[in-house]
């Protein structure tokens, strides 16, 4: 090998096609992938660099569910897994709105309590005493924890302040006005029938599988166009299989869900059919996806998340943005008070708010979300919400104490937390 003065030897082995092909596999295997064989080498190069994606948390809840039915055969009888969804429901929906915190690389902390107002507001306006009809009850609640999420953000965001700082004095503040409009030990039944029945009422069977097979249209129907017509265009556009497979895993989940649900879980009378809290964890995660991945707001969350000074040389305004994240987060979070309270048939000074949000942090951390922003989805939420109702559902069914569920989500999210941590530090080195 020659070498000129003041220059540096040249390389020995130039990097081959072959070499760059894997590169950008790695990068994007559905962007750049001409085959299913491509596309899983490039996720198997992906998983190699520190990007896991949901795979350990969809292997947790695998080898938790494994061992659970091991130790109890009740875990995984239609009865316990359709009560393990309702019972995540909540942890699901509040993680969601955490997950818009996260992303920007901060943290909401008064979700928990914000929570409870938003239950506390349809419980009193349902009264029999107030007259509101259900419908309108539940829009002004979640108007009153958006505008409790605009009043925080602003002030983290206008004035500069912590959103640790802020969102804890929203912790202690909503707790005190539960307090003040419940007293102490006091509480708001729930008398109508339809809030109720938001996190206790079921579909049809027959509405069941109508519903569910809505959904997989309307979701084959979009990735089949999307996906279609950017290979029509001779844009990036993952392989015809793959678009096969997402569809026919969607198609197949939905299968399992509506049998699951269908099948008679009732231990006197008959009770079949898919809840309707489900369709609502279901409508805002969608919701929350397509925000995310389809719009310019979406693009932005995670260009300040992951660079704030570079986001706002291109222009970004972000005040705006991170301000509608934490009222997105707060709106979220009165959904989820509402299904709490529902799933209760009233609203009371017993709610936990600081257990809510921890568990909420815990499980889109869990999920997949990373604690130093720019890096999650909605659907990590709920996976992680999964996981942590299913160790407390299982840890019950054994009888186990509250003191050892607390200890074993510790490890679990330590553990997830770790793999956070190494995944950074791949990417990175990288």
């Amino acid at each position: 090998m020659s070498k000129i003065d003041g220059l540096p030897p040249a390389v020995d082995e130039p990097i081959t096609e072959a070499a760059a092909t894997e590169a950008e596999l790695a990068v994007a295997p559905e962007l750049v992938a001409n085959s299913l064989s491509e596309y899983m080498r490039g996720a198997f190069a992906r998983v190699r660099g520190g990007e896991s994606g949901v795979l350990p948390v969809v292997a947790g809840l695998i080898l938790i569910s494994a061992l659970f039915q091991s130790l109890n055969g009740n875990f995984l009888t239609s009865r316990n897994l359709v009560n393990l969804l309702i019972q995540s429901a909540a942890i699901s929906l509040l993680a969601m709105g955490e997950v818009f915190a996260l992303l920007l690389g901060e943290i909401d902390l008064s979700i928990g309590f914000v929570s409870g107002i938003g239950g506390i507001v349809t419980a009193e306006l349902v009264k029999q005493s107030t007259g509101w009809p259900w419908w309108a009850a539940i829009i002004v609640a979640l108007l009153v924890c958006a505008v409790i999420g605009a009043v925080q953000g602003t002030i983290i965001t206008r004035l500069g302040l912590p959103s640790f700082v802020v969102t804890l004095a929203g912790f202690l503040g909503f707790q005190g006005v539960m307090l003040l409009i419940l007293g102490n030990g006091g509480s708001v039944p729930i008398n109508d029938k339809v809030v109720n029945d938001i996190a206790s009422g079921n579909l049809t069977p027959a509405a069941s599988w109508m519903v569910m097979l809505a959904v997989v249209a309307v979701f084959g129907l979009r990735t089949w166009r999307r996906e279609g017509g950017r290979r029509a265009s001779g844009l990036v556009a993952p392989p015809v299989s793959l678009t096969v497979l997402k569809i026919g895993a969607v198609l197949a989940a939905a299968v399992g869900v509506v049998l699951l649900c269908n099948a008679d879980r009732g231990a006197v009378v008959p009770i079949r059919g898919m809840p309707w809290v489900v369709l609502v964890v279901l409508a805002v995660l969608a919701a929350w996806t397509l925000l995310l991945s389809r719009t310019k707001f979406g693009r932005y969350i995670y260009a300040i998340g992951g660079n704030a000074e570079a986001a706002r040389r291109a222009g970004v305004r972000l005040a705006r943005i991170r301000t509608m994240a934490f009222v997105l987060a707060s709106f979220t979070a009165g959904i989820a008070g509402i299904v709490y309270a529902s799933r209760l048939r009233s609203v009371s000074t017993a709610l936990d708010g600081g257990t809510l949000v921890l568990y909420a942090v815990a499980a889109a951390v869990i999920g997949g979300t990373s604690l130093f922003g720019g890096r999650g989805k909605a659907i990590h939420a709920v996976l992680g919400g999964l996981v942590i109702a299913a160790i407390d559902n299982g840890m019950g069914l054994q009888g186990y104490s509250a003191a050892a569920k607390y200890v074993v989500t510790a490890l679990v999210l330590l553990a997830a937390v770790t793999i956070d941590a190494v995944a950074r530090r791949g990417r990175t080195t990288r």
